[in-house]
C-alpha cells in the first residue's frame, strides 16, 4: 500500500463551502505545510534528532508555539518515547529522524509499536528524490525496510502531498486497530514552494475498519456465558486501546465470571476486584493459567491467543469453546478457532454483550458459576504468588519492586524494561487503573523502559513515573537520562541490579546445567570483591544530571523509595543492588503445554481431570 512517485494526480485539500469566503491563500515550503499540518491535526510533542535530509523541517519547527521538539540522544529513544506518550496519554505519538542510519535506528520502535498496536507516526526524511534508488549519501529505503512492520507508510515526493498524508497517517495510526505509520519525504519536497490549506481531503480507498459487531454474533455469545459452567474472560491489550475499561467492568460484575489480564492488559479491569483471578501465561499466576486451561468457554476481548498465553497451542484450553472479539479480523482464527468471531471495538462489543446478557437473564437464563469459584478460589489460596527472601540478607528484587508499588502516589505510571523485572512488576505491583502500566509485549524490547517512561512523562507531567528497569537493559537506553534532565521531565527509575541478563540467566540455570555464558554483567569475580563497579550507575547518573542513590540493604529500601518520590525536580535513579538468584515463577517453559505449569521450582501443580481436581506434585 506503499505510496510512490508515480506521477499519478492526487486529490487538492477541499475547498470550504456553504458561502463562506475561501480562506487566503498561504504560500509556503513543504517544510512549512508539514509543522502547519502537524499543529492541525493536534501533535503537540515530537521526539526526535535533526539531520541533512530532515533539516528543512527543523527551521519552521523552531517558530512553532503549538508543537513541542524533545531532542534524544538516540532515535531508538525517540521511537520508544513517542511510543510511551501514546500508551500513557491514548493520542498518536510522534518521532522524527533523517534518512539513513537515523530512519533505521527507528525501525525497533516501530517493530515494538507494531507488535503492541500503539497508534505512531513516524517521519523520516529521505534524500531527493531525484537521487532515490542511487545509493546516494545516506540513503535507506526506509519505505520498503518498514513495511511488514506498519499498518501504512508513504513516499512523498511532492510539496503539495504534505498536508493529505499527514492527514491520512494520523488517521490510519489512530483507528481500527491502531499502530505505527511512516512518512517518508523527499527532501526536495520539504524545500519546494506549495500552497497550504486545511482541511485536505484524505484518499484512503479500502480503508473502512469495522466497529460496530454483528448483532447475531452478539446473541450467539450472550447465550454461550449465560449457559456455560466454567466462562473466563480473557481480556488483552485491546480493550485498553478502545477505552473499553468502564464497560469490561460491568460485563463482569454482570455475569459473575472470573476475569483475566494480559500482560498488556493490566489496569484494564482491577487487580484488586474479586472476580480478578491474575494475569494468564507464561508467567502467569497458576489460577490465570489454570482457568483458562479448565474453562469450557473463553471470551477474548481484544486478545491474539499469542504463544506466550497458549503455551503449546495444541493443549490450550482443550475443553473452552472460544468467542473472540477483536477490531483486526485477521486475528480471529489465526491461532485458535472461534465458535463465535466477533469484529469490532471492544467498547462496543462489550457494549452490546451487556445489553445481551441483560435480555437473557430477563429471560431466566442465567449461569450459574458457584462450584467453578469455588475451584478458582482454591487455586487462588493454594497457589498465590510470593517470594523468598535471601538467606543471605541481600535484598530481594520482587521486595524491591513490591515496595515502590506500595510506595508510589496513586496513579503514578509505571514502565518496564524486558526480563525478569518486567515479570516482577506485572506480579507484585497492584494495577487498578487504565494507562499505568507500560512494557513491550510482543516484542520483548530491551531498552524500552527509560525512553518510554520519558515519553509518558512528557505527555502526562502531572503523574510520578516510574521506570522499572534491568541492569541490563539500562545499559541500551539510559543516554536518555540527558533528554530528560534539559527538558525538565523528572522520570524516577529504579535500576534491578543482578549483575545479570536475569531472565537468560535463569533459563541458564534451569535448561542449560548452570552453564552461564555471557550473563555476567558485573566483571569477575576477583574485581566484584575489590568493590569495582563497572558502570558505576550513581556516578554514570549524576553526569546525566540525575540525582542518583545506592540501596543494597532492606533496612534501607523504604527511606530510599520515600527520597525518590519526594524528589520532583530532577530525574532520579536508584541502583537496587539485588540477589543474582531470585527467580521468576510461576512459569511454563517455552514450547511447553500450560498443564506443566511450575508453581515454584520443583512444586508443580498437576490436573486430575477425572475428578476436576487440583493437586501438587514435587518432581523427585
Amino acid at each position: 500500500m506503499t505510496e510512490q512517485a508515480t506521477g499519478a494526480h492526487h486529490p487538492q485539500p477541499r475547498p470550504r463551502s456553504g458561502g463562506q469566503q475561501s480562506a487566503p491563500v498561504e504560500y509556503v515550503t513543504g517544510a512549512q505545510s508539514l509543522i502547519r499540518s502537524l499543529e492541525e491535526v493536534g501533535a503537540d510533542t515530537v521526539f526526535g534528532i535533526p539531520g541533512g535530509a530532515i533539516l528543512p523541517a527543523y527551521d519552521p519547527l523552531m517558530d512553532s508555539t503549538r508543537v513541542r521538539h524533545v531532542l534524544v540522544r538516540h532515535e531508538q529513544g525517540a521511537g520508544h518515547a513517542a511510543t510511551g506518550y501514546a500508551q500513557a496519554t491514548g493520542k498518536v505519538g510522534v518521532c522524527m529522524a533523517t534518512s539513513g542510519p537515523g530512519a533505521t535506528n527507528l525501525v525497533t520502535p516501530i517493530a515494538d509499536a507494531h507488535m503492541d498496536s500503539v497508534p505512531l507516526v513516524a517521519i523520516t526524511g529521505q534524500v531527493a528524490s531525484k537521487s532515490i534508488g542511487t545509493d546516494a549519501f545516506q540513503e535507506a529505503d526506509i519505505v520498503g525496510i518498514t513495511m511488514p512492520i506498519t499498518k501504512h507508510n508513504w513516499l512523498v515526493t511532492k510539496a503539495e502531498d504534505i498536508p493529505r498524508v499527514i492527514a491520512q497517517a494520523f488517521h490510519v495510526a489512530s483507528t481500527g486497530r491502531p499502530g505505527p505509520v511512516l512518512v517518508d519525504i523527499a527532501k526536495d519536497a520539504l524545500q519546494a514552494r506549495t500552497t497550504f490549506s486545511w482541511p485536505p481531503v484524505m484518499d484512503l480507498p479500502g480503508y473502512r475498519p469495522v466497529t460496530k459487531p454483528h448483532a447475531k454474533q452478539i446473541r450467539e455469545a450472550a447465550k454461550l456465558i449465560t449457559t456455560a459452567r466454567r466462562p473466563v474472560l480473557y481480556v488483552g491489550g485491546g480493550v485498553l486501546k478502545a477505552q473499553a475499561t468502564a464497560e469490561l467492568k460491568v460485563l463482569a460484575e454482570l455475569t459473575g465470571a472470573p476475569v483475566t489480564t494480559t500482560l498488556m492488559a493490566l489496569g484494564a479491569f482491577p487487580d484488586s476486584h474479586p472476580l480478578h483471578v491474575g494475569m494468564p501465561g507464561m508467567h502467569g499466576s497458576v489460577a490465570a493459567v489454570t482457568a483458562l486451561q479448565k474453562a469450557d468457554l473463553i471470551v477474548a476481548l481484544g486478545a491474539r491467543f499469542d504463544d506466550r498465553v497458549t503455551g503449546r497451542l495444541d493443549s490450550f484450553a482443550p475443553y473452552a469453546k472460544i468467542v473472540h472479539a477483536d477490531i483486526d479480523p485477521a486475528e480471529i482464527g489465526k491461532n485458535r478457532a472461534a465458535d463465535v468471531p466477533i469484529v469490532g471495538d471492544a467498547r462496543e462489543v462489550i457494549a452490546d454483550l451487556v445489553q445481551a446478557v441483560q435480555k437473557e437473564h430477563s429471560e431466566g437464563h442465567k449461569g450459574d458459576y458457584t462450584a467453578w469459584w469455588s475451584d478458582l478460589n482454591r487455586w487462588r489460596e493454594t497457589y498465590p504468588l510470593g517470594y523468598d527472601l535471601p538467606e543471605d540478607g541481600s535484598l530481594s528484587p520482587q521486595q524491591v519492586i513490591e515496595r515502590i508499588g506500595r510506595l508510589a502516589p496513586q496513579g503514578t505510571i509505571f514502565a518496564a524494561g524486558v526480563g525478569q523485572h518486567q515479570m516482577w512488576s506485572a506480579h507484585f505491583i497492584q494495577y487498578d487503573r487504565p494507562a499505568t502500566w507500560l512494557n513491550s509485549g510482543g516484542a520483548g524490547t530491551m531498552g524500552y523502559a527509560v525512553p518510554a517512561a520519558m515519553g509518558a512523562k512528557a505527555g502526562r507531567p502531572e503523574q510520578t513515573v516510574w521506570a522499572i528497569d534491568g541492569d541490563g537493559c539500562f545499559q541500551m537506553t539510559n543516554q536518555e537520562l540527558t533528554t530528560c534532565a534539559l527538558n525538565n521531565i523528572p522520570i524516577k527509575v529504579a535500576v534491578i541490579n543482578n549483575g545479570a541478563l536475569g531472565m537468560v540467566r535463569q533459563w541458564q540455570t534451569l535448561f542449560y546445567n548452570q552453564r552461564y555464558s555471557n550473563t555476567q554483567l558485573r566483571g569477575e569475580p576477583s574485581a566484584r570483591a575489590h568493590g569495582t563497579r563497572v558502570p558505576d550507575f550513581v556516578k554514570l547518573s549524576e553526569a546525566m544530571g540525575c540525582v542518583a542513590m545506592r540501596c543494597e540493604d532492606a533496612a534501607d529500601l523504604d527511606t530510599v523509595i520515600a527520597k525518590a518520590n519526594s524528589i520532583n525536580d530532577q530525574p532520579v535513579v536508584v541502583d537496587f543492588i539485588v540477589h543474582e538468584d531470585a527467580m521468576v515463577w510461576p512459569m511454563v517453559a517455552a514450547g511447553a503445554s500450560n498443564d506443566e505449569i511450575m508453581a515454584a521450582r520443583d512444586v508443580r501443580p498437576l490436573f486430575d481431570d477425572a475428578a476436576e481436581d487440583f493437586t501438587a506434585e514435587t518432581p523427585m
